[in-house]
């Protein structure tokens, strides 16, 4: 289970260390391969051990290259799909267009959704954050029924 937000430092090549305390259950589930792609409604990154890349895969060959906004969704993760592992150091490297894209640069925060990582620049995640919190309190009362249903 990946969960948890922890600030990370990224080097100018683009390589940062996976915290230690995902490392041994990664490199059980997933032999320490991972894809990491763009996320198409924010600006950060998507990071999933191998495993659980090919099951969002699956769904994505399924939809149609004939209707557009699902042949952009297949264009936008498959075309921005890069493979990434674990090196001897526990590090993992990033490429160039991928960190631009997302902003990273100096300190990241990693962010465990359960079956992904996001991987955010820190000063997004923050603003992220607060207006995550800024939105949640206004839209409490015109919540989903799976959320209202949700006891916390």
């Amino acid at each position: 289970m990946l969960r948890g937000a922890t600030n990370v430092v990224i080097d100018d090549k683009g390589r940062w260390a996976m915290p230690k305390r995902y490392r041994t259950a990664l490199i059980e589930q997933c032999q320490g391969h991972f894809v990491c792609t763009i996320d198409h409604q924010f600006c950060c990154l998507l990071l999933y051990p191998i495993d659980e890349w090919e099951r969002i895969e699956a769904k994505l060959v399924r939809l149609s290259s004939l209707h557009l906004a699902e042949r952009r969704l297949q264009r936008l993760l498959l075309g921005h799909a890069s493979e990434c592992e674990l090196d001897a150091q526990g590090r993992i490297l990033i490429p160039p267009t991928l960190r631009q894209y997302a902003q990273l640069a100096n300190k990241i925060m990693v962010v465990g959704q359960l079956n992904k990582f996001e991987i955010w620049s820190t000063p997004l995640w923050q603003q992220q954050i607060e207006h995550d919190i800024d939105l949640q309190a206004e839209d409490a009362s015109e919540c989903s029924p799976r959320l209202s249903e949700l006891s916390l």
